[in-house]
């Protein structure tokens, strides 16, 4: 007597999302193993790299200071893209479980955001001055999720008559070159060091185009590539940039201080100290910040 064993190794549709999470998680995981383990070995080399070879990621705050950018932040950041749209779009919000789930979501980004400055220092910075990375990923969050609660999206070149009811060539490829050109303003208005600028310009576009077309912030990348000889335009820029960020490091300090439990206004003094801080001009792009080593 045979018995007959019919195994269906056919994925329901219902759990393909789960089935390339899991994908997507094993091959990260092992692709990230590699590549620390890569740049461990090579950390005592003085050999020139190649534009190829993975390295550590460091960020410059301040002239002649990186700070190394750990692969947790990179992750936390998509965790929390890729959560925010799934909640937006992924379902009807009549489900009461999924409500429920986005509810919790929303306690643990809290939480997660609010350590953000130790994820990014690797050290507890809560009350220190570069805590205050924290409060800005909140504000960040709050911004977006916002925007989106007013019904704007930061992927509305797509969402147009002409791409659901006119299926050729032309008309799709049309799309994808005004999707594309919108996402090369974004990266020219990060380039000029104007983050909000470029958040809030991806929901609505034409900020896009006055953040490309304005001065750069004096210690952004683009300052760096064009302005470090053009004093003139560089001067323009810190001017600018003191001038304008007045009000806003006022308003900032202020509202830091009441959330972490200590409200007053800030003084001149105060002020002007946080304005030092943060406005400075680019350093030459023959300036490096020393490299790194996780």
């Amino acid at each position: 007597m045979r018995a007959d064993l019919d195994f269906d190794f056919a994925i329901p549709p219902g759990r393909l999302p789960l089935a390339f999470c899991l994908v997507a998680f094993i091959a990260t995981f092992f692709v990230t193993r590699t590549i620390v383990r890569y740049i461990r070995a090579h950390a005592d080399s003085d050999a020139p790299r190649k534009w190829w070879q993975p390295r550590n990621i460091s960020v410059s705050g301040t002239p002649g200071a990186g700070l190394h950018l750990h692969h947790v932040v990179i992750g936390v950041i998509l965790v929390m893209v890729s959560g925010v749209t799934m909640v937006t779009l992924a379902v009807d919000g009549g489900v009461p479980e999924f409500t429920v789930a986005a509810i919790f979501f929303g306690v643990g980004s809290a939480l997660v955001l609010d350590e953000f400055a130790l994820i990014l220092h690797l050290q507890d910075v809560y009350w220190a001055e570069d805590g205050r990375t924290s409060v800005d990923a909140v504000f960040a969050a709050v911004a977006v999720a916002g925007l989106l609660i007013l019904g704007f999206n930061p992927l509305s070149f797509f969402d147009i008559n002409i791409w659901r009811s006119d299926h050729t060539l032309l008309a799709r490829a049309g799309v994808v070159v005004i999707a594309v050109l919108t996402l090369l303003l974004a990266v020219v208005v990060l380039l000029k060091g104007k983050v909000w600028t470029g958040l809030v310009g991806m929901f609505i576009t034409p900020l896009l185009l006055v953040g490309a077309i304005r001065l750069s912030r004096p210690h952004a990348p683009w300052a760096r590539w064009r302005y470090t000889k053009r004093p003139r335009k560089m001067h323009r820029a810190l001017e600018r940039e003191r001038w304008l960020r007045r009000p806003v490091v006022q308003a900032k300090l202020w509202l830091q201080d009441a959330i972490a439990g200590m409200p007053r206004f800030p003084d001149d003094a105060k002020v002007d100290a946080q304005l030092d801080r943060e406005i400075h001009a680019a350093p030459a792009p023959s300036e490096r910040a020393p490299e790194q080593v996780a």
